[in-house]
Order: C-alpha cells, then structure tokens, then sequence
C-alpha cells in the first residue's frame, strides 16, 4: 500500500531506473552473442528479473555484480542449452514475445508460462508468424495463450506485413529470422519502437531498415560488447507529469533515453503547453541520451492519436491523469491495444480518474476527459499494473486528502524505488 499526499511544491534533481525495454534485450542480445557482455544500469525490476531467470535456465551465466551491474558470459547461439524447467516469465509481455523469437530457432523443446496476467495477453500474433517460418508452436486456443510449447529449428525467412505497430511482434521475429535462411522482412502501420534494431546493430548485426519496415539477413552472429542503460522515459513519465501539475514545480532528470520512437509523450506535453526542456548529452549503445527540465504549467487539452499513440502507448494513464487538470477536453483515440496490457488499461484509467471525481467517458479505442477538475482524494486499486499504480500516485499529489494505492507493489516491476524517490522530492 502506498499513501500519497497533496503537494504544494516539487523540485529537485532526480534519476529514473534504467529503461525497462533496453535492459530486457541486453540479456537477451548478451546470452546469445559470442563473448562477455558488462550491463550497468540494468532496470532490476520484477519483469526484467524475469528475462534474467529464464536465460539462466538455458544455461547462460549471468552474473551480477550489484543491483544494476551484470557481466553476460555468451557462447552465441548455440550456446542456449534445453531448458529442464519451465520458463516462467511472471508478468512480462516482452520477454515471452522476444524470446519465443529467440526459441523458434533452437533445436530443442521448452516450455514457457507466465501468470494470469499473461495467460491473457494475445500470443497469436507472433506464434502464427513463427509457424510460417518453420516454428512447432502449441497452446491454448490454438496457440493464442499460454501455456506454450516450442520445437524450434529449421526456420526460413519470411515478409510479414503486421497489421498492428508492435515493437514485441518486429523484435520477435527479427531474432528468430536471425536463425533462419534468407531473409526475413517486417513492415507495420506505423514506427514501433526501434531499440532492438539500435542494439542489434550495436552488436554486430546489420540490420536493414527503410520507410516501410525493417529486416536482416539469417544465420548471423552477435558479438559482446557493453551497455549502458539510460533512464527508462516510461518511468520519467511520471515525475514530469507530477511536475506539470504541481504548483511551483521544477525537476531535472538525469540521463533519460531520448529515442525518437519513445519520446511522444513529451511532444504532447510541450503540445499542451507544458515547459519542457531537453539537454543531449550523446549517445549510449546507439539510444540518445540527455537531461530533462520540467516546470509547473498551465496546460489545454488537445487529441492525441494516429502515429503518434506508438511513441507514448505505456504512457496513456498518467497522460489521462494530466488531462484532468488542463483547460478543455482531451480526446485519446486510436489506442485500443491498451485493452490487451497489463490489464485492459482504458477501462482501468476511466474507472480510476472517476473514483477520484474527475469527467472521462470511454470509447472503443481510447477516453475523453474533461479537464479543469479538483481531484477528490480516495483509494483506488493498481489491479496489479505498475503503470495504473503510478498513475494513482500522481494523481494523489493534486488531490484534495491524497490517494492510497493498494497492490502498489505492482510498481517495482518498473519502477523501483518510486515512493522513496516521491518522499524526497
């Protein structure tokens, strides 16, 4: 349970956890490439502790030298080993999508689960890819859900035109076609996020990417190197948002990530009027990286949707908590793949901002909220999804008696430290 009060005021100079997404491919990437990876920032949070657990199985030594600090020893791809236990990958929708890209190449069976969470989450549009490439996928409902199954080996390049922007479906099949013959070409509506072409890239793919899509050429190696993790800008979300609507606020942020394909949520805030500034600092394993410096702001709702509902989709509950405390009504649309997250995060986000007074209607693919509203302090459930918790927090600190949130532990599968990072503030 986390309490969160009203506050008159925020500043001070903070760093976020390392970037959820980056940590997750950095064990990957390092458990199957050829020599000995070094982490350092690594997010130690429940779901990337996950991936973590799930190589050691396949016989990866992973090592950590403190809580973001790991040393990967990798024997590239043929040094994954069948796993004798069941891979369990808790509540993390990455790692099952990532790594049953890397499994369909391995000539080995593996079995692979999750929680109830998981068990709800569509696997369907990545498994019915793999099988077309030569993958033995099996589950319930025809493979759609989990518990699964794996033979893999033997697997042939394809072009898949993806009918959704997913950067878990691009990535799953780029690591599987990286073990089959020819190449294999993924094209979306619109840019998912671009991490693992960035690091792939970083160690020692080439990766081929246009307009349309992105692909690599089978049978490749991947070669140790370090990385560095920035700041995960889906954790910094939240601060800065605290930021906007907290009278006389001004925070810095520490080396965030600042990809392009990530960094929609802060082109909506400057949209909105919120006082945003950004300072690049270089690059890390290929993701630009820099401070931010946000301050208290008085903000108009506008509509977010189209391409740009990639580029900020893990932020839509604290943007919906913003919203609240804009001039105006601000429309979400186009996101309805937030119904098959964590949970089914617009109805979790309308149910939560109305507990607290606020005016949000839904619709299909997305909410309304009408801004201008005093938030009435009250309890409200994360139902066990980090970014809902987060969400509730945030919206406590401008809310009249403050929010208690229950399950909050939830948030430490991203953002670790989050109410002490709150407390000091």
């Amino acid at each position: 349970m986390l309490r969160m009060k009203e506050r008159s005021r925020l500043s001070g100079t903070i760093s976020v956890p390392g970037d959820k997404s980056i940590s997750h491919r950095a064990v990957m990437f390092g458990s199957v490439a050829r020599g000995t990876t070094r982490v350092d920032g690594f997010l130690p949070g429940a779901d990337c502790l996950s991936t973590m657990e799930c190589f050691r199985k396949m016989g990866v030594e992973i090592r950590q030298e403190g809580p973001t600090s790991l040393v990967i020893t990798g024997k590239g791809w043929e040094g994954l080993k069948e796993p004798r236990e069941v891979l369990d990958v808790g509540n993390s929708g990455t790692t099952i999508r990532l790594m049953l890209g890397i499994l369909a190449g391995r000539p080995f069976h593996a079995a692979v689960t999750g929680d109830e969470s998981i068990a709800r989450r569509p696997m369907d549009r990545v498994v019915r890819p793999l099988r077309l490439m030569g993958a033995r996928v099996e589950g319930r409902a025809e493979g759609s859900f989990t518990p699964l199954s794996v033979r893999g080996g033997g697997l042939k390049g394809i072009h898949h035109q993806s009918p959704v922007a997913s950067a878990q479906v691009k990535s799953c099949l780029l690591l599987a076609g990286l073990q089959a013959e020819g190449i294999t070409r993924v094209e979306e509506p619109a840019l998912s996020r671009d991490h693992t072409e960035r690091m792939l890239t970083a160690f020692g793919v080439k990766v081929k990417r246009d307009e349309k899509g992105v692909a690599v050429e089978g049978r490749q190696t991947l070669f140790a190197r370090d990385v560095r993790v920035p700041g995960d800008i889906s954790s910094a979300a939240f601060p800065i948002a605290a930021a906007l609507i907290t009278p006389d606020s001004r925070l810095r942020i520490r080396n965030v990530g600042l990809n392009p394909t990530r960094t929609g949520i802060l082109d909506v805030f400057r949209q909105m009027g919120g006082e945003i500034e950004i300072r690049h600092s270089g690059e890390w394993c290929g993701e630009p990286v820099g401070d931010i410096i946000v301050s208290h702001s008085s903000l108009k709702g506008m509509e977010v949707g189209g391409e740009m509902i990639p580029r900020l989709i893990d932020e839509i509950p604290v943007l919906a908590v913003v919203a609240t405390q804009a001039q105006g009504e601000t429309v979400i649309r186009d996101a309805a793949e937030l119904k098959v997250k964590e949970t089914d995060r617009i109805a979790v986000t309308a149910a939560l901002l109305r507990n607290l007074g606020a005016r949000v209607e839904e619709t299909d693919d997305g909410m309304i909220i009408r801004g201008g509203t005093r938030l009435k302090g009250n309890r409200c459930d994360s139902h066990g999804d980090h970014r809902i918790g987060m969400a509730a927090a945030v919206a406590g600190l401008v809310a009249e008696g403050g929010v208690t949130v229950e399950r909050a532990e939830a948030i430490n599968v991203s953002f670790p430290g989050f109410e002490e990072l709150f407390s000091r503030l």
